[in-house]
């Protein structure tokens, strides 16, 4: 703490004026968006009006401080809440607004400038640190005009019921100065949260001749997309020993110039393995932009991304913890179900799309006695029991480098874990566009309605211990695979995920499907589904 700054809070910013009768007629409620807050923070892309101004965040910042001390049931003025953000260019002046919300009304604030959404949790059960609160700035893999806020406590992450009564107080905007007010303290909180995943890494790996340095030897890229995770490569490899030489877009830039900060984005993919490539790299790492996700990529510069990320730490996961419930979004394939459970003696547990929901359903099966010590979405979200069950991206990978290290110390590669997986020959996801005004109905509809066409089609079947839309396997030797019709969690969208087995099983299974919506006004099918 030598190296921290405390001083009064002067924060000057400019704030784009809202009248007191804009106010009262502002839509606060267009500000959720499931258990976050986001918003269009910059002009500059057409249609997209700016919702999340200065003045906005501030309100925002005094809400998150009144909703804290009424559920923790602590004076407002004794609160110490930390602020970090990601690298988007509104990021300063919202975060220095939400800063003055807060400190007027008598709470302390930490600026920890530049952080990743994990380290703001991890704020709140550091020692030393111990904060009440803590917010994130960021909108994740969003377009560069777009920002947001995340919100945590102690207990994790805020859920939806939460985020409408911070956004219900702030439409209220009855808030009263503090007659002492709250005081900023400026802090690199980024460097403790790095230097803890070091320590991890160093206990784990235990080498005997390397301890401080256990990835010696390794050469390891980091991609960060110009987001937060830059850090990872200078304050978390380097000091164990790793050549990062090749590490590419670690610096921040709000522009995201290079590629999205998304490792679910094909060119992000792309250009992280073809750096692996061209450095014959051990190991490559990618993060979004607040560093909760993550990828990787091998030795060969094959992705380590979707199945196969949740199949690697899945082995890592079932040999600490045997038997244990691994939890996956609805997307994931049927050979991970068959890896999972066949060669790893473990439990796959598939349930609904959503990181929340899937974190959720681990923590409720732990509660009724189920062990569930992993639960992890195929977007590269993965969050650990034994990590509060934090979406942390750095951490997963981190676990995977303790292994990285651990097969090099006996000649082998990390991807022998994964051997044994059985990946589809063919793979698509389809977005139907629903243009009913009602459109979760109407997508309920169109569900239901398949469900009665399945049952007229040989070798279909629908799949049970389904937790959303309907899942169907294919089972004639021309598809040998299986599809989801799903209603999307916020979108007027119907995703169908199709995988198989057997080269050209998608478009079988496709040309199956076009007669069921063939004639359906309220749907705006894509021409790549139309075409077969």
């Amino acid at each position: 703490m030598c190296d921290t700054i405390r001083i009064c809070v002067v924060l000057n910013y400019a704030i784009r004026p809202y009248s007191t009768m804009s106010l009262k007629a502002f839509d606060w409620p267009q500000l959720q968006n499931g258990s976050d807050i986001r918003g269009v923070a910059l002009d500059g892309v057409e249609g997209e009006a700016v919702n999340l101004t200065p003045e906005i965040a501030k309100i925002l910042g005094q809400a998150f401080a009144t909703w804290l001390s009424e559920t923790l049931g602590k004076p407002i003025g004794e609160l110490t809440i930390a602020l970090g953000r990601d690298s988007r260019l509104s990021g300063p002046t919202l975060m220095a607004s939400v800063l003055a919300g807060i400190t007027e009304m008598g709470s302390d604030g930490y600026d920890f400038g530049i952080a990743s959404t994990p380290a703001m949790f991890k704020s709140t059960v550091t020692e030393g640190f111990n904060c009440e609160g803590a917010i994130m700035l960021t909108a994740s893999h969003l377009p560069f005009n777009r920002n947001g806020l995340k919100f945590f406590t102690a207990q994790g992450g805020l859920g939806k019921p939460d985020i409408a009564k911070i956004l219900t107080l702030a439409a209220q905007n009855d808030f009263a100065a503090a007659q002492t007010q709250g005081q900023m303290t400026e802090h690199n909180f980024i460097s403790v949260y790095a230097q803890e995943l070091v320590d991890q890494i160093r206990s784990a790996v235990n080498h005997a001749d390397h301890y401080d340095q256990p990835l010696q030897g390794l050469h390891i890229i980091v991609d960060a997309g110009n987001g937060a995770g830059g850090f990872y490569a200078h304050q978390v490899l380097q000091p164990l020993g790793a050549d990062i030489a090749g590490s590419q877009f670690l610096d921040p830039d709000g522009t995201f110039p290079n590629h999205i900060p998304n490792p679910e984005d094909k060119t992000a993919m792309a250009s992280i393995c073809q750096a692996v490539t061209a450095q014959q790299a051990d190991f490559g790492i990618i993060f979004d932009t607040d560093v909760d996700r993550a990828a990787a990529v091998d030795h060969l510069g094959q992705d380590l991304n979707r199945n196969r990320l949740i199949a690697l730490i899945s082995a890592v996961v079932l040999r600490e913890h045997p038997g244990s419930t691994i939890v996956t979004d609805s997307i994931t394939s049927d050979g991970l179900s068959q890896f999972i459970e066949g060669d790893l003696l473990g439990v796959h547990h598939r349930f609904k799309r959503g990181y929340k929901n899937v974190i959720n359903e681990a923590i409720r099966l732990n509660k009724a006695g189920q062990a569930s010590w992993l639960a992890i979405e195929t977007s590269g979200h993965g969050a650990m029991k034994e990590n509060y069950f934090l979406d942390d991206g750095a951490y997963l990978i981190s676990k995977l480098l303790v292994e990285l290290a651990k097969s090099k110390m006996v000649g082998q590669n990390i991807t022998d874990l994964i051997a044994n997986l059985k990946e589809p020959q063919d793979s698509e996801e389809y977005r139907i566009k629903i243009q009913a005004q009602d459109f979760k109905a109407h997508g309920t509809q169109v569900i239901t309605q398949l469900e009665t066409f399945v049952t007229q089609q040989s070798d279909w079947q629908i799949v049970p211990n389904n937790f959303e839309g309907i899942r169907i396997a294919c089972q004639s030797p021309a598809e040998d695979g299986w599809f989801l019709l799903r209603l999307s969690l916020h979108d007027p969208v119907l995703p169908l995920n199709i995988e198989s087995n057997v080269a050209g099983g998608v478009a079988s299974i496709a040309a199956k499907l076009a007669p069921f919506f063939q004639g359906m006004d309220a749907l705006e099918l894509p021409p790549a589904l139309l075409a077969h």
